[in-house]
């Protein structure tokens, strides 16, 4: 194999400073991670306190839709100007948002202060997925990828644990207050220790129409998802008319960015099986991750009577198995550059434990539970980092930002439309079932109103209807996303094995790059040469 100057250049890094580079990303994605679970145990007495029952979903909705239209914008940007200062900005706009929702007086302020979070968050994870791949060549990437795939493990469990401990002792507006000093931290280690190359190109052209558009696009869509069938009738003229706009928006938005100079999701990445695979993969695990964790710690609180601390340590098991298998997962793949199975059967576990959590009733035992809870971890260990990694191979570095923004786009885009659709029927089913099996004001007040707190004080009369038709509203649920999971894992066992890049060619001149090498070389006879630099000389590397 022979090495390009442009090879050596890009790889020499000071490995001196690499794990506190690395620690300060971590923050990042450790900021983004745990906004996305830390309200889950808090958010019944959220609501209830301020009232917004029947816009809980939204909570959640608003943050993950913000922070999905802001991904290839992030991407894309920090491909063209450079991540350092993006990273910056991220932090900043997350931790103002942090700022809203920790003084709202109401849900409108609480939501919007989640959307605004969102728009940072988006950026957190993006570019510290990217930055990875600005200094570790994707064959050394596994074990940092399975790493950071840990960090969002034990936010799964930390952000439960802490939204219950901050709900019961010292209010639930200290899930945004956590914040700002977890941001000072991460905006610190940016500033001082992450130093990056510049962006490919001093004055791009921006694609504000590609933005703009697939912002109405995806909005469109995700209201679709939340107001369907629920706020609105599948048939009424607000949900056809989303419909016909989520469709011109999208069609508008192909159109644009296949004219486009800069576009925020090129056209031609979808040239390449590997990212298609990958990407509908992920959009599928997307639905059925934040379908189901989303609202389980509700659930736990409400069915088992935990109390809010107590559900957060029943996601325990969850982090554990996710946290051990991504890590063990990615060591595993920088060792022998093998990873086509990780990802298919990580699919298979989750689909088995969506079947499993269908099949809870009021009398299933809580350890049980926790064991289906394990096995979603296991599946989801195996094969979040690794889709990321695949994709990052399978593209020049020189546009791995956009690459592993537009596939986050997608699986996030999967995200919003579990939390939308399973909260969506989940608060429809929900009061239909309460207001079948509730007398008229039997609870003494708004059903919005209900808090765990408050159904444990209710006379057995009220307080059994009321777990069972959360048992009977969720449940069922998990049966109906559990086939998206089992499609994922046939789709991914059509992905083409790629050699792990061990070089990081990044000095290359631009007019030296052919389209071939910048869609990552697969080609027949394009491909040939990159190859031949990508993988390891040692036959123990093969």
């Amino acid at each position: 194999m022979t090495v390009t100057p442009a090879s050596q250049s890009a790889s020499a890094h000071p490995k001196q400073h690499l794990g506190l580079v690395f620690a300060g990303l971590m923050l990042s994605m450790l900021l983004a991670s745990l906004s996305q679970m830390v309200l889950s145990t808090a958010l019944p007495t959220m609501v209830g306190e301020l009232n917004g029952a029947d816009h809980m979903t939204w909570v959640i909705t608003g943050y993950i839709l913000a922070s999905t239209i802001a991904m290839p914008i992030y991407g894309k940007l920090g491909d063209l100007l450079g991540r350092k200062n993006l990273l910056v900005a991220a932090i900043t706009i997350f931790v103002g948002g942090s700022v809203i929702g920790g003084l709202a007086p109401d849900m409108n302020w609480l939501i919007a202060g989640r959307t605004i979070q969102g728009l940072g968050g988006g950026g957190l994870i993006i570019l510290s997925q990217a930055v990875i791949a600005d200094l570790v060549p994707a064959r050394d990437r596994g074990k940092y990828m399975g790493i950071m795939g840990g960090v969002f493990a034990v936010s799964s469990v930390a952000g439960p644990l802490l939204g219950g401990w901050f709900t019961e002792d010292i209010g639930w507006r200290w899930t945004f207050w956590i914040n700002l000093p977890l941001g000072a931290l991460a905006l610190a280690a940016t500033i001082f220790l992450l130093h990056l190359p510049a962006g490919s190109t001093k004055n791009p052209k921006l694609d504000f129409a590609g933005m703009g558009l697939l912002s109405v696009a995806t909005a469109s869509l995700v209201l679709v998802a939340t107001w369907g069938g629920h706020t609105y009738d599948w048939t009424s003229p607000v949900i056809l008319g989303l419909m016909v706009l989520t469709l011109i928006a999208g069609l508008a938005f192909v159109r644009t960015e296949a004219r486009a100079e800069e576009p925020i999701i090129p056209l031609h990445l979808f040239k390449e099986r590997n990212f298609n695979l990958t990407t509908t993969s992920g959009l599928l695990i997307g639905i059925a991750m934040f379908g189901a964790m989303s609202y389980l710690p509700t659930y736990l609180q409400m069915v088992t009577g935990a109390n809010a601390t107590v559900a957060g340590l029943l996601m325990v098991p969850m982090m554990g198995s996710m946290l051990i298998v991504s890590v063990i997962s990615g060591m595993y793949v920088s060792r022998t550059g093998t990873y086509k199975w990780l990802p298919i059967a990580g699919a298979l576990a989750l689909a088995l434990s969506m079947f499993l959590l269908s099949t809870m009733t009021t009398d299933t035992a809580t350890w049980t539970i926790c064991c289906y809870i394990a096995i979603m971890g296991i599946g989801l260990g195996a094969s979040m980092q690794i889709l990321v990694l695949v994709v990052q191979n399978t593209f020049h570095v020189r546009e791995v930002g956009t690459a592993t923004a537009s596939n986050n786009y997608f699986r996030q885009v999967g995200a919003s439309l579990g939390s939308a659709v399973v909260g969506s029927v989940f608060a429809a089913r929900l009061t239909t079932l309460l207001g079948e099996r509730l007398p008229q004001g039997g609870t003494g007040g708004d059903a919005n109103s209900l808090t765990p707190d408050v159904v444990k004080q209710l006379p057995d009369a009220l307080r059994l209807p009321i777990i069972e038709s959360y048992n009977d509203a969720l449940a069922p649920i998990f049966l109906y996303i559990a086939p998206l999971a089992a499609l994922a894992a046939v789709l991914l066992c059509f992905l083409r094995v790629v050699p792990l890049a061990t070089t990081i060619e990044r000095d290359l001149p631009a007019d030296a790059l052919t389209e071939d090498q910048l869609r990552g070389a697969d080609s027949a006879e394009a491909g040939q040469g990159i190859v031949e630099e990508k993988v390891l000389a040692e036959p123990s590397a093969r």
